[in-house]
């Protein structure tokens, strides 16, 4: 692994939701790396000033205009080197019980729109042949959340589209970064939507345990320097990080356990 600055290896970088929690992070390592970073929030007042930062304005929820803005960075900026693809929200509720456009709208934001940039980022970086694609997912994907169905269905299709590019991109010196935080110090869980419907069974107490597992996790720095070991490598593959249960027990339990065994961790885990 290279000891040398960030900067060495990637010039530039694009990174969705960066006004707060682990986006924030991300910015904030990468600057401190010497990369120019050029982040986004819906409404750019949430990105303060500071040394080699751009504050773009972008609304993952309409693709079309979420490409543009950039491509538009993507020219200014001469073409990125790194773009992580971060941004999204979380919702909470019964999957029967609630409207079914809450769960539309999450898939395509978060889905649909995150694979959207994902194509016109990964053009630019095979055409001069450098650089990474990171898309954030989440253990959430191999451990699905109660209650969270979309955001379930989201994490885990972002991890089948990274592993389907660590195939396409091989030997063409771009690396793809399946990126899966657990549980962190974020206060994501004060900004998840919770729409109204009728309660399922133990869904409060699976919320309660949701609360107290985000405000117990580490600090979002701890999953920016996972990121950064990961961008010094250099090459493609996926990274677990957060708690050592969750980002190295659970995993190696799921993966030589069962399947039952897995679903008795997660019962265990969100008291249901």
């Amino acid at each position: 692994m290279s000891s040398a600055p960030l900067s060495a290896r990637y010039r530039t970088a694009f990174v969705t939701g960066a006004s707060a929690g682990l986006g924030h992070a991300f910015a904030e390592m990468l600057l401190d790396e010497g990369v120019e970073v050029w982040g986004t929030a819906r409404d750019t007042a949430r990105l303060p000033p500071r040394k080699n930062f751009h504050a773009v304005a972008l609304e993952l929820g309409d693709g079309a205009a979420a490409e543009k803005s950039f491509l538009t960075a993507d020219a200014a900026a001469g073409g990125f080197d790194l773009v992580i693809n971060n941004a999204g929200f979380g919702a909470f509720g019964a999957f029967a019980h609630t409207d079914f456009a809450v769960w539309q709208s999450q898939l395509e934001m978060m889905l649909v729109n995150t694979a959207r940039l994902s194509h016109a980022a990964l053009r630019g970086l095979l055409a001069r042949r450098r650089g990474a694609l990171v898309n954030i997912s989440s253990l959430a994907a191999e451990f699905a959340l109660p209650y969270q169905s979309a955001y379930n269905m989201a994490k885990a299709g972002l991890s089948a589209l990274n592993e389907s590019l660590m195939y396409e991109t091989r030997g063409t010196g771009v690396a793809i970064i399946d990126f899966r935080p657990g549980d962190y110090r974020t206060d994501f869980e004060g900004s998840v939507r919770r729409p109204p419907g009728a309660p399922g069974p133990g869904q409060e107490r699976a919320w309660a345990a949701f609360e107290r597992l985000m405000a117990g996790g580490p600090p979002p720095a701890h999953a920016a320097a996972a990121l950064r070991r990961a961008l010094r490598r250099g090459r493609s593959g996926t990274v677990r990080t957060g708690r050592f249960f969750q980002a190295v027990l659970a995993p190696f339990l799921a993966r030589f356990g069962s399947l039952a065994l897995k679903r008795r961790i997660q019962e265990s885990y969100f008291d249901l």
